[in-house]
């Protein structure tokens, strides 16, 4: 059951809903459970999260597309953000910018594959991290 409650946790933090789920991971492995229970659970979580977040980004493009490219800014961000989007994936396990980058990534069409390689392991590295810590 606690599993169960890490993984929403880890879910809902991923999106861009205030949660902390590095809370919820800490309370997890100090209450006694296994650490490879807490990694999965909060790992797929997050990283299913951040699967959805990159889908609201690719559907939002479908309803943005014809504004953003009307204005020279607009193609202007959108090219950056697939020139650069791969890079700025790798500051997407950082709190508070990191959400929204997995939005972006989704909305300027990034490889799914790369982001989920890139953003996953990211996610998974970070409670590595953490278990290190404690």
């Amino acid at each position: 059951m606690a599993e169960i409650a890490l993984f929403i946790s880890a879910f809902l933090a991923a999106t861009i809903l205030p949660f902390s789920s590095e809370a919820a991971f800490y309370l997890a492995i100090t209450n006694e459970m296994p650490i490879l229970n807490a990694m999965l659970s909060a790992s797929s979580g997050n990283i299913l999260a951040i699967i959805l977040n990159y889908y609201i980004g690719y559907f939002l493009y479908e309803k943005t597309k014809t504004k953003l490219f009307k204005s020279k800014s607009g193609k202007k961000t959108y090219g950056l953000g697939h020139k650069y989007g791969y890079f700025t994936l790798l500051l997407s396990w950082l709190p508070l910018i990191g959400d929204p980058l997995t939005l972006v990534a989704g909305l300027v069409r990034l490889k799914f594959v790369w982001f989920v390689i890139i953003a996953g392991s990211l996610r998974v590295l970070r409670y590595y991290v953490l278990t290190l810590m404690l």
